[in-house]
């Protein structure tokens, strides 16, 4: 779709027509193509390879919410990538960790932050929380079709909520439903582990640096059982990404900041390599 015609220089009616002040409406009623989901693969026989995202966790705390994910990503049983970056910033107050297909992914996270831009500058203000959620659900359920031929994009959504408050997380399926989660959540294939760490050790009083430090611990268990899943590389200084949303708005934590956390997880895990244990009762 050209943004000027030749003949007068002057943008194209469909740029200067009011309507929604949703981008996806209206690249859907002139170039439907672009639309991840509008795509067509040829025949296949098979299953697809394409390079897959892997973990993604969050975790909330009193004043926001913690989005972490893992470095690798990988292509049936070999490894495609070892420093992918699975978390991006939504808009200032929410960001998305992606798994699934990593192209589709990255491609649909990008929409998604176009989508909130245009709707701000058409609105003049920003969508709630709730309508980001609800925004990116409709992109996920647009790209079934791909889903249903392998090539499925399962993100979390995690936000400062500005009316509430505090901190809140949405997880997906890959038709698009959606779910706020209580206190934690993962996705991706070591999800199941992931949880089943953070299960043990989240409260509700966790401090920034206490959450910052769960979600490391997770995704270290999440490594530790799914191959999908990449630990903290010291020799290649690959840590996770950590980023930390509060009213203040959207912050990713530096590398040094990530190693030092790292760091010192494992060198606890050097005495104790199954983490740190929850109390019986």
């Amino acid at each position: 779709m050209e943004a000027n015609t030749r003949s007068t220089g002057r943008l194209p009616a469909a740029f200067l027509t009011p309507g929604s002040s949703s981008f996806m409406d209206f690249l859907s009623a002139q170039s439907p193509e672009m639309l991840p989901g509008r795509r067509s693969l040829p025949p296949l026989q098979g299953a697809i390879e394409a390079p897959h995202g892997t973990t993604i966790v969050a975790v909330t705390f009193p004043g926001g919410v913690v989005l972490a994910g893992d470095r690798r990503a990988t292509m049936g049983n070999m490894i495609a990538q070892r420093d992918i970056e699975k978390v991006f910033p939504a808009d200032e107050y929410s960001a998305v960790g992606i798994a699934g297909t990593a192209g589709l992914a990255v491609e649909m996270v990008k929409l998604f932050q176009l989508e909130l831009e245009h709707f701000e500058k058409v609105e003049g203000a920003t969508l709630s929380l709730e309508g980001k959620a609800n925004r990116l659900s409709t992109m996920i359920r647009s790209n079934l079709a791909m889903a249903m031929q392998g090539l499925a994009v399962v993100p979390l959504f995690a936000g400062y909520d500005v009316d509430r408050g505090k901190g809140r997380i949405f997880s997906y399926d890959v038709t698009g439903g959606r779910s706020e989660e209580t206190g934690y959540a993962s996705t991706g294939s070591g999800s199941i582990f992931a949880r089943g760490a953070m299960k043990k050790l989240f409260h509700d009083e966790l401090t920034e640096q206490q959450a910052t430090t769960l979600v490391i611990q997770a995704l270290y268990d999440a490594a530790d059982d799914d191959s999908a899943t990449g630990g903290p590389d010291v020799a290649r200084r690959i840590y996770p990404i950590v980023t930390v949303i509060t009213e203040d708005g959207f912050r990713r934590l530096n590398d040094t900041e990530s190693a030092e956390i790292a760091r010192s997880i494992l060198e606890r895990r050097l005495q104790q390599p199954d983490g740190p244990r929850a109390a019986l009762l």
